[in-house]
């Protein structure tokens, strides 16, 4: 009988491996889950301290307000009981963003102390939106005003 040749290249074909293994991906999901579950409960959570009405402090005697109105005109006025008989300043001068520095810096400086100890009030109407509250602090921040405060309405 003759002998079977084979070719060079065989009968056999080889086919390409598709099949991922996956055990080893799941094992390391499971570990990772369980490490995520133990760490979870130790992470305390940051608390924001809100501010409260009810014991809010008394704002100074002598200040500067800042007063926002919700058609975004601001007025600034320097509320001193020490001049005009004991009543506090009413004249508001009208200012825009670009001229409040220089207005409470005037303020601060009629009422004889520097822009860095003068205390100023923001109030707002609470129509006006939180961005330019923002930026009215922001601004006063940046010119180096250190005691800014936002005027509450108490709860009595």
């Amino acid at each position: 009988m003759p002998a079977i040749q084979h070719s060079g290249r065989g009968h056999r074909s080889r086919r390409a491996l598709a099949d991922i293994n996956v055990v080893p991906y799941i094992d390391v999901m499971l570990v990772l889950l369980i490490i995520f579950m133990v760490t979870a409960p130790l992470i305390t959570p940051t608390m924001v301290k809100l501010p409260t009405v009810g014991n809010a402090p008394q704002a100074p005697t002598t200040l500067v307000q800042v007063t926002i109105r919700s058609d975004a005109t601001m007025q600034v006025e320097l509320r001193d009981p020490k001049q005009q008989g004991g009543k506090p300043q009413a004249a508001a001068e009208p200012v825009t963003i670009a001229t409040l520095p220089q207005s409470v810096q005037q303020l601060a400086s009629d009422a004889g102390t520097n822009l860095g100890d003068m205390p100023v009030l923001i109030a707002a109407d609470k129509d006006v939106k939180y961005d330019a509250v923002m930026r009215v602090l922001d601004t006063l921040k940046r010119h180096g005003v250190q005691r800014v405060g936002l005027a509450v309405k108490g709860t009595k």
